[in-house]
């Protein structure tokens, strides 16, 4: 079962298949949220009907209440809500971040802004002002240090004419990045796309991730299906991009999450390849396992890696990082391991262990 002890697992059922893509927020009294997508009906697949659920701890992420539904698709007429990001704005204000689906046309994400810790909700403003499908995972957003909102989202083509259906949606991801200087109330798109032609590759660069290396630098990762995840740099806070390359972080084609620890160090979250023990997952993704990796900004390469999960019947991925004052929170997608559907599970770490 790896390191670390289960505090929640959000199990699928019947008429809830999926539960997934999740991010945690301290509020001011030190309660602890945990925003995800549920899915509801007979299917979890991508553009299935979701909504955007909550759940709370009070005592550090041990204990866990029921859900709370926060939105519906149907508030928006929407095809599915997912995809969410929590951060404390500049000025105080809790951003909550996902994507408003409409088809493969126009899925974008959306800011709402609370000033009340959480209870309610202004109306959205979207981060994207062109239509396209923009895919930004889950506790993806960064406010940088000077105050600077960063939404790394990766952009993909239409090429059918059914806005619906699967065959309309081009795979390889050209990465797009957006900013606000204002709070989030507008936002730009940087000058340049971190793109590089990638022959035989099916993915492109797919669902970056980005972390504030230092003072105007700014790292920048991709999936991709070519062994690793690739990296970009920007050195003026995102405004333009250096082409991407391979970066040393082993990987299938799934994505990578990380976060700084208290100012810190970095501590990475990812599924290492070639398979582990030469074990693949029954998807065929290779999510297994599920390791972490605590390392420096002037050394951007794993070190010392910890097991979180380790089942070769099971898949774990779309990881969402928090930090207590002793202690890390994960929250991840499980696949594999229950009978109908996508769970989420939720491990707490002391960060002793994670240093060991």
């Amino acid at each position: 079962m790896g390191i670390g002890r289960t505090v929640m697992d959000i199990t699928p059922s019947a008429t809830n298949r999926r539960n997934s893509e999740g991010a945690f927020l301290t509020l001011e009294d030190g309660r602890i949220v945990f925003v995800y997508s549920k899915f509801i009906g007979e299917t979890g697949a991508d553009d299935a009907k979701a909504y955007i659920a909550k759940r709370e701890s009070c005592d550090g992420g041990f204990t866990w209440s029921d859900d709370v539904i926060l939105f519906s698709p149907d508030d928006f007429n929407a095809l599915n809500i997912m995809s969410v990001s929590l951060v404390r704005l500049p000025g105080g204000d809790v951003g909550l971040f996902f994507l408003i689906r409409y088809g493969w046309h126009d899925t974008r994400p959306y800011l709402f802004r609370s000033k009340d810790e959480c209870k309610t909700w202004e109306s959205p403003v979207c981060c994207a002002y062109g239509p396209g499908y923009y895919v930004l995972n889950n506790d993806r957003v960064v406010v940088l240090k000077n105050g600077r909102i960063t939404v790394p989202t990766a952009y993909h083509r239409m090429r059918g004419n059914d806005t619906r259906k699967w065959n309309s949606f081009d795979g390889r991801g050209i990465p797009v990045f957006f900013y606000s200087d204002d709070g989030g109330y507008t936002w730009q798109e940087s000058d340049n796309y971190a793109y590089v032609s990638l022959p035989g590759s099916k993915s492109g660069l797919q669902e970056p991730g980005v972390l504030e290396l230092y003072e105007n630098c700014l790292w920048q990762w991709f999936r991709t299906d070519l062994g690793c995840q690739y990296q970009s740099f920007s050195y003026d806070n995102g405004k333009t991009w250096s082409v991407p390359v391979p970066s040393m972080f082993s990987g299938p084609q799934s994505p990578m999450s990380v976060k700084r620890i208290k100012d810190r160090d970095l501590l990475a979250v990812y599924n290492p390849v070639p398979a582990y023990n030469g074990r693949r997952d029954k998807s065929g993704w290779d999510r297994t396992p599920l390791v972490c990796t605590i390392f420096r900004d002037n050394d951007l390469r794993p070190q010392k890696l910890h097991v979180l999960e380790d089942n070769n019947s099971a898949g774990y991925c779309y990881i969402a990082i928090h930090f207590t004052e002793d202690a890390a929170l994960f929250g991840y997608s499980v696949s594999g391991e229950y009978p109908n559907g996508l769970g989420l599970r939720v491990k707490r770490i002391p960060l002793s262990e994670l240093y060991s």
